[in-house]
């Protein structure tokens, strides 16, 4: 066959698949300013179907990298959950209606399901890539990879393009979000997927219809003893969506539409059920996979989505789980790329990740189970016990280098290894409240926050400025980390894009290009001048906050309450934030005691010595 070279220079790394996966990681790596290839054997992106849900942490994520307002707009918004029943000899009737995400259970800025199409989320992906420059290159089937001669830390990664012409090209890292068929992972030793087979085959419908089903705009399961179960999603452009579970004996993958359609009509009768058009149909058998391991030995090749993990697709979790496997690996390759990171920060991929796929594993188990089995109370119970877990903001990584205990300190809702819990408050500056989770862009950087009371104390201001002075001596740890990232930075510059000038990125890097240092005090606005703080915070203008609007909050908690259970007199805490919104570690001192700004100082150095290299 021909051949063909890409020409160019090394990539940082090279994305095979351009799914919700490879281009969530795509994005956050060409926003940093890594040279990337994006790979996919499709012509095109997908059109209709596929994944349709997203979850509430999902949408805090997309707002986090500033997308998601199109999709907002144009979804399906879902905030409860209905549940139908007929046994034999019985009519069928609603047996319950509840709230999908209640807020005694789940704290989040947006209490619903999202609901659109895969291809819709693609888009905006894609048009945000663009915005950095790349292109994905389609047509384009992995075919294997290897070590470069001479280059230890370089990789070869051959393909083929348009079905004929083989071509190769040069990556650091490579990272396969190719699906559950996953060339990549076949091309990792040891990387095998185990699968789980279950019994039930399930139809997938996306179309509009013609019922007078009353529940047709809420999320439903609806139980036929005699014919099987439907769960059934709203979707955008007024279509429905029906996930159809075939008992029949004759049931397996091969069977078509029209026999799904008469199995809706026999489950949901006496309503009337029909299509005016159908825009995408699909079946599939359950099955449930976790990889042996989601990384290469040597940490240069990497495994993301479905090629990682597989399971049903009733709980809307694939495409969500998918996007935050990317949302963990970027930040982490980013630094490693620019030799920031010790080798340990890119191992916690794996283990982070592995955990949350076995959990959703175990969980998808009991509820596809609990689904197809017709006990609504089960159901019921299984999606209470889980709902943390559905909306993502459950999802806790265990104890590591990044996620560091210290229970005395971590006494409110923020706790190390989990999301950073919704707060509000005013920011100082320009007196706007605003959701501080979400206030600091998405540039890589850790976000180390100082909560102080009263930071016009005597004692916490000495706190403060002792801090401030450990911080920015030559010889501290983050200052040698900064100097580190900032000639990288220097060398490899995050992209100019279009919409940057009214980001004004450079606002959370007047101190450095790895940390944004902030201030959450309760101190009267009028008490205190940025210009009064240490040169740490008052050269952080725009992350000088107030704690002063828990009328605004979803719990009506001030931040502090929230994130810490508060804070004695005297007292200060520090929370260090890592660049994909979760706590990394939370530490309080005792500001009356003379040393313990300069022991704060020492404790961060310590915590991020243990995964980020210094000049």
């Amino acid at each position: 066959m021909p051949h063909a070279s890409l020409d160019n220079e090394r990539s940082d790394v090279c994305v095979v698949g351009a799914g919700p996966a490879g281009l969530t990681l795509a994005v956050i790596l060409a926003r940093l300013g890594l040279k990337i290839e994006v790979l996919d054997d499709r012509p095109d992106q997908t059109a209709v179907g596929r994944a349709d849900g997203i979850q509430p942490k999902t949408i805090e994520t997309l707002q986090m990298l500033g997308l998601g307002d199109e999709l907002l707009r144009t979804g399906v918004k879902v905030y409860d959950i209905c549940m139908w029943r007929r046994s034999k000899g019985s009519e069928l009737g609603r047996i319950s209606r509840q709230i999908h995400y209640p807020a005694n259970v789940v704290d989040v800025l947006q209490p619903f399901i999202l609901l659109c199409h895969q291809g819709m989320v693609e888009g905006t992906l894609l048009e945000d890539l663009r915005k950095s420059g790349i292109e994905v290159q389609r047509n384009s089937l992995f075919s294997s990879y290897s070590s470069k001669d001479g280059h230890p830390s370089g990789l070869q990664i051959n393909f083929t393009q348009g079905g004929n012409v083989e071509a190769r090209t040069e990556a650091d890292y490579l990272v396969g979000c190719d699906g559950a068929r996953s060339r990549v992972r076949n091309s990792i030793p040891n990387t095998h997927a185990d699968a789980l087979p279950h019994e039930s085959f399930w139809g997938v419908l996306d179309g509009e219809l013609d019922t007078d089903f009353p529940d047709i705009w809420s999320k439903t399961v609806v139980f036929s003893e005699e014919h099987g179960s439907i769960l059934i999603i709203p979707r955008e452009r007024n279509m429905t969506r029906f996930y159809i579970e075939m008992k029949s004996s004759s049931s397996s993958k091969n069977l078509g539409q029209e026999f799904v359609m008469e199995q809706a009509r026999l489950i949901l009768a006496p309503y009337r059920v029909e299509w005016r058009s159908v825009e995408w149909f699909g079946n599939y058998q359950v099955a449930q996979r976790v990889a042996a391991r989601f990384a290469s030995p040597d940490q240069r090749a990497f495994i993301a989505g479905d090629a990682s993990h597989t399971h049903s697709p009733k709980a809307a979790q694939g495409m969500n789980t998918s996007m935050h496997d990317s949302w963990n690996l970027g930040w982490k390759l980013n630094l490693a790329s620019r030799g920031l990171a010790k080798e340990c920060l890119l191992e916690t991929y794996e283990t982070e990740r592995k955990k949350v796929a076995h959990d959703l594993i175990n969980f998808d188990f009991e509820h596809a189970n609990e689904i197809a089995g017709g006990d609504i109370e089960r159901l019921a119970e299984n999606f209470r016990t889980n709902t943390r877990f559905i909306s993502g903001v459950g999802i806790v990584y265990g104890e590591n280098v990044l996620n560091q205990w210290r229970d005395e300190d971590a006494l409110g809702e923020a706790k190390p290894g989990s999301n950073l819990p919704p707060a509000k408050v005013t920011r100082y500056i320009d007196a706007n409240p605003v959701d501080v989770q979400l206030d600091i862009p998405m540039l890589g950087q850790f976000r180390i926050y100082i909560m102080v009371r009263d930071v016009t104390g005597a004692a916490e201001s000495a706190f403060v400025k002792t801090l401030s002075q450990g911080i920015q001596s030559k010889s501290s740890f983050i200052s040698r980390a900064s100097r580190l990232a900032s000639t990288s930075y220097e060398k490899k510059p995050r992209p100019t894009r279009a919409g940057d000038e009214f980001l004004q990125v450079q606002r959370y890097q007047t101190v450095s290009p790895l940390f944004t240092f902030g201030l959450i005090t309760s101190s009267d606005k009028s008490n205190f001048e940025i210009s009064s703080l240490p040169p740490v915070l008052s050269e952080s203008a725009w992350t000088v906050y107030l704690d002063d609007v828990p009328e605004l909050d979803t719990k009506k908690l001030t931040c502090t309450a929230k994130w810490l259970g508060g804070l004695e007199a005297g007292q200060v805490a520090i929370v260090n934030v890592r660049p994909d919104g979760y706590v990394g570690s939370i530490g309080r001192w005792n500001a009356t005691a003379g040393d313990s700004g300069e022991i704060a100082a020492q404790w961060l150095d310590t915590y991020y010595s243990a995964f980020l290299q210094a000049a």
